[in-house]
């Protein structure tokens, strides 16, 4: 890593590239903290302590505790991009034929994502406003209105938008996947005051149990880089099905098909934190004299991940989620398409529906592993906050999973280019004798 951070600083175009990401990521932090004109700072702080937006603001770094400019943060865009990926699968038949056209129909697919963002934020931001105003009665609203409601929606709409162009930028010019990136920066912002939360809890306020506490917060730390290298090493997990080519001289004994254990990837788990965390936002804005009430109790309970019904919950949606998203990312019947295409066969296997049903039994075998993966990563936070009464950690469960496939991708992306560069200095350097200078 020393060695690769090195190289990186060393390169010039590497390290404009570097500089120009953390540019950019400067920026989105600068303005989670420009708070929406019309809004009252006070009414936001007693948002803050009633525990709302920690489920809302995950992955903002504290843009929504603000109620700044880039409250929605990317996730219109991230919620746009599943609905777009959802529509491709022969439920719009125009979308499926974007989606078989290449370069060109990824162009209109993405455009048609950010038509879609543009929707979902502003409507997104009409109705958190109108929801922590009116339901919540905190008068977040200086003066309530239609216009103020729709300036404030416009306001933040703009925001999501400039926020997706700082990831395109950083897509474009700078390293790696600009979206991700700040998806990333906003989970890692809030580990400092994560950290400084449980010296406050657990150590400076322990008293005479400073040797039980102190202990506690050890093994929380060597459990969280446990936690962390398991990630790392099932995320790089996969299983290598041989291909062999029928119309070459010399088959490739090398070629294979690399399927991932994790193929879903975080979608699952946040699909199903989405799930369990609308109903508590809405239980939260009436829980004001309806605590008591029995009907409350129970769907707080159903829907309380901390809970073991909402913990069984949580885990069921987790897994069925995998399954379903797996055989989105890798369609056997596409895959089997392009192996015929390619004159390439499974050994021992016949092409055609047999091939089909190969693929399909090994990714349901590999799910299941990485259903039960992304459960125990999941649940695993929750519970430690549950039994040691710790506070939520930024760096759990689903944040974790996104900040390590995001250092992932960000490390092949430094070594990519710094293979490119030595290639490059090696074919600048060598120069056969009759294009050298003659004195």
């Amino acid at each position: 890593m020393i060695e690769l951070l090195k190289g990186a600083f060393t390169e010039k175009n590497i390290r404009k590239r570097l500089f120009f990401t953390l540019g950019i990521i400067l920026v989105f932090r600068f303005g989670t903290y420009i708070t929406v004109p019309g809004v009252d700072a006070t009414a936001i702080q007693e948002l803050n302590d009633s525990g709302l937006f920690n489920l809302l603001d995950t992955f903002g770094g504290g843009a929504l505790q603000n109620y700044s400019i880039f409250a929605l943060g990317i996730s219109p865009y991230i919620t746009s991009s599943i609905v777009i990926e959802l529509l491709q699968m022969d439920i719009i038949p125009k979308f499926k034929e974007w989606s078989e056209q290449g370069e060109v129909g990824r162009r209109k697919l993405n455009q048609a994502t950010r038509y879609l963002a543009i929707f979902v934020a502003f409507f997104q931001a009409l109705g958190i406003s109108l929801g922590f105003n009116t339901l919540a009665s905190l008068d977040l609203i200086i003066n309530p209105g239609l216009g103020t409601y729709l300036k404030i929606a416009i306001i933040m709409t703009a925001g999501t938008m400039f926020v997706m162009w700082l990831g395109e930028m950083i897509t474009v010019h700078g390293i790696g996947n600009g979206t991700s990136l700040i998806i990333f920066s906003g989970i890692v912002s809030r580990i400092p005051s994560d950290l400084y939360e449980i010296y406050n809890t657990q150590i400076r306020n322990a008293g005479d149990e400073i040797l039980q506490s102190s202990l506690l917060v050890l093994g929380i730390f060597i459990g969280s880089i446990i936690l962390i290298l398991f990630v790392i090493y099932m995320e790089n997990a996969r299983r290598n099905i041989p291909i062999r080519y029928s119309k070459r001289a010399v088959s490739s004994e090398e070629a294979v098909l690399p399927l991932k254990v994790n193929s879903a990837g975080v979608i699952p788990v946040i699909f199903a934190s989405s799930f369990m965390m609308v109903p508590q936002i809405v239980l939260g804005l009436f829980a004001t004299g309806n605590q008591s009430n029995k009907w409350f109790q129970m769907i707080s309970s159903i829907f309380n991940m901390q809970e073991p019904v909402g913990a069984i919950l949580y885990v069921t949606l987790i897994v069925l989620f995998t399954y379903f998203y797996a055989f989105i990312q890798v369609n056997p019947e596409k895959a089997t398409e392009n192996l015929q295409r390619q004159n390439a066969y499974i050994p021992s296997v016949r092409p055609g529906r047999e091939t089909e049903n190969y693929i399909s039994y090994v990714l349901v075998r590999l799910s299941t592993i990485g259903a039960i993966y992304l459960a125990i990563i999941a649940i695993l936070p929750i519970m430690v906050s549950a039994f040691w009464n710790i506070p939520n950690l930024a760096l759990g469960g689903t944040s974790l999973l996104i900040v390590v496939g995001v250092g992932l991708d960000f490390t092949s992306q430094i070594e990519g280019l710094l293979s490119k560069t030595s290639y490059t200095g090696f074919i600048t350097e060598y120069k056969p004798e009759y294009l050298q200078e003659t004195r």
